[in-house]
Parts: C-alpha cells; sequence; structure tokens
C-alpha cells in the first residue's frame, strides 16, 4: 500500500476536493473509505482516510503503486487553488501490518502497551507495539475484524517479529478473502483505463457524499444518480464447476450482458463465485444467467456480492 500525508491549515478543504467522503465528519482517530474520482465520476483508486488522534493532519492510503500519482494530484490541485497544504508521500518512511482474524484484535492487544479492545471500527490510536511506536487502525482488507499497524520503515524486522506465532498470508489468501466478503480490488474491479467504473455502478454509492461542496466527480455523479446506471456490479454463485476469470463473458440467453472481473472457486462456500458487472435490469438478486467458460454455459444465479459477511453491517 502507499501512505500520503496531509497538513495544512486547508488540508480538510482539500481531502474533501479529491475524494468521494466527507472528511468533515471524522474527529481526531476517526477514518473513513472513500474513492478518488476523475471528472466524469470515474474511480481512479479507492483509500482509506484517517485523521490522526494526535495531530491535525490525514493520512489516506491509495493502493500500491499509486503513492507518487496520489501525491501529485494533491499538490497540484493544492497549488491551483491556491490552498495551504503540505502534501507528503510517506510510502518509503513507513510500514503496514495488517493483523487479521477473528483473534486478532486479543493478539495485538497482549502486545500493545494500550488497550485496543475498544477501539472502534475505522478508528486509528497512537500506541507502542513491542516496543515500537506506531499507529493502530482498526482496518483492514480481508472482511474479518483486525487491525492495520503503521510504523518507522526501520522498524520493519522487529515489528514482523512481534507476530512470529502468527500464520503469515500472502496476496493470494489476501484475494481469496476480500473477494469472498465482496471487497472491489484496484485495476482489475475497477481501472479507469481497462475497466472505468463509477462508484454507483460499483456498488460504492455508500461513500459519496453528494451533499458536500464541489468535489471532483460531484456533476457526472448527480447527473448519473438522477438517470440511472446502465450496468451494476453483482455477485455471482456457479451452478456447476467450473472457475470464472477475469474477462468471461456473462450471458442470458443468446445475450451478452456483461462479464466477470473477479473469481475463485471459494474454499469457505466450497463452490465458485464471481464478481461481474451486468446489465442494469439483470442485476436482481435470484436472476438465472450463464458465465462462459472454455465455450461452455455454465448457469449462474445473481447473488449480494457480500458472499461473506463477518462483520455487523455497520461494521
Amino acid at each position: 500500500m502507499s501512505e500520503v500525508e496531509i497538513s495544512g491549515a486547508d488540508g480538510a478543504e482539500l481531502m474533501n476536493r479529491l475524494t468521494s467522503n466527507d472528511v468533515r465528519e471524522l474527529g481526531g482517530g476517526d477514518a473513513q473509505y472513500a474513492c478518488i474520482l476523475n471528472e466524469d465520476g470515474v474511480i481512479i483508486d479507492d483509500t482509506v482516510v484517517y485523521r490522526y488522534p494526535d495531530k491535525e493532519a490525514y493520512l489516506f492510503v491509495p493502493n500500491a503503486g499509486h503513492g507518487t500519482q496520489m501525491a501529485d494530484r494533491w499538490s497540484e490541485h493544492a497549488h491551483r487553488l491556491g490552498l495551504q497544504v503540505s502534501v507528503e508521500n510517506r510510502t518509503e518512511e513507513l510500514g503496514l501490518v495488517a493483523v487479521q482474524g477473528p483473534d486478532a484484535i486479543e493478539i495485538v492487544d497482549n502486545r500493545s502497551a494500550d488497550s485496543i479492545t475498544s477501539l472502534g471500527r475505522f478508528s486509528m490510536v497512537r500506541t507502542t507495539v513491542d516496543g515500537v511506536d506506531c499507529l493502530v487502525a482498526r482496518t483492514g482488507y480481508t472482511g474479518e475484524d483486525g487491525v492495520e499497524i503503521f510504523f518507522d520503515v526501520d522498524d520493519s524486522k522487529p515489528m514482523w517479529d512481534a507476530f512470529g506465532n502468527v500464520q503469515r498470508c500472502g496476496l493470494g489468501s489476501r484475494d481469496t478473502l476480500r473477494l469472498e466478503a465482496g471487497l472491489l480490488l484496484s485495476g482489475q474491479d475497477f481501472d479507469p483505463e481497462t475497466e472505468p467504473r463509477t462508484p454507483l455502478e460499483a456498488k460504492l454509492g455508500f461513500v459519496v457524499d453528494l451533499s458536500k461542496p464541489s468535489f471532483i466527480g460531484q456533476d457526472a455523479l448527480e447527473a448519473l444518480e438522477e438517470d440511472g446506471v446502465d450496468e451494476a456490479l453483482v455477485g455471482l454463485h456457479l451452478n456447476e464447476r467450473g472457475i470464472p476469470r477475469n474477462g468471461y463473458e456473462v450471458t442470458f440467453g443468446d445475450e451478452s450482458i456483461g462479464h466477470v472481473t473477479s473469481g475463485t472457486m471459494s474454499p469457505t462456500l466450497s463452490e465458485p463465485i464471481a464478481l461481474a458487472y451486468v446489465d442494469a435490469d439483470k442485476a436482481e438478486e435470484g436472476q438465472s444467467v450463464e458465465v462462459t467458460i472454455r465455450d461452455n454455459s455454465i448457469p449462474a444465479t445473481v447473488v449480494d456480492h457480500r458472499f461473506l459477511n463477518t462483520l455487523s453491517d455497520d461494521e
């Protein structure tokens, strides 16, 4: 992941101009999920925005490889708008370890100088973990409860070693978890070049605040909200064996109605699942469709894209 820090008297105004949610709702130590949009309302990236618990500044976390692009974007807009803002790309300075799963809070709490058991979802606290100064946020990208820990990159080894008895997992494992939870992957489920999607198409309307002052993409989203979307993100359960992959066609009878963006054999559900964009009139749960896999039409059913919801709806 990348990390960009925004500080200065106009930091909140700049964040609100360039993200879809309203940072004015954030108190110290609060966080929110948001999208970064272009003028057409298309998602450039998604991010979590943190308001530091102990200083008037923000840390936002774009996806890996996007730190320089986003820092430049924020700097350019600050200059154009004449805002008093400092933009610092801290990607090379900060390490990040995510501890996720049903026992994650207890495990980290046992190593933390301050109790984190009462830390709410999308909240952050500054503390030490195994003697390492860090920020602990109750956020993640797995659909499970847990925390993400930010620290000075020089402390990466001691922080990694602090959780030596915790099972390691890589990107393949994380990708399965996020897909089962219905979490979208930047560059695959949305991409400004190869998969241009708005938050309203991508079931991310809940991170768009159209009532706040002007932000990039607002006009386009207001028009789209009034007119309705042509395509929408759905979940698919395949009713027969087969692994749906990115780009596979979704059909209804002889009609092509969309395509898969992410898919796998769910180890938890023991059945093939996928995220796909389909025509809006075929996006209702229970709709029967087919997915073309190696020239074979595999029957599938439209379902909630959150295949597993281990956290309550308000989390």
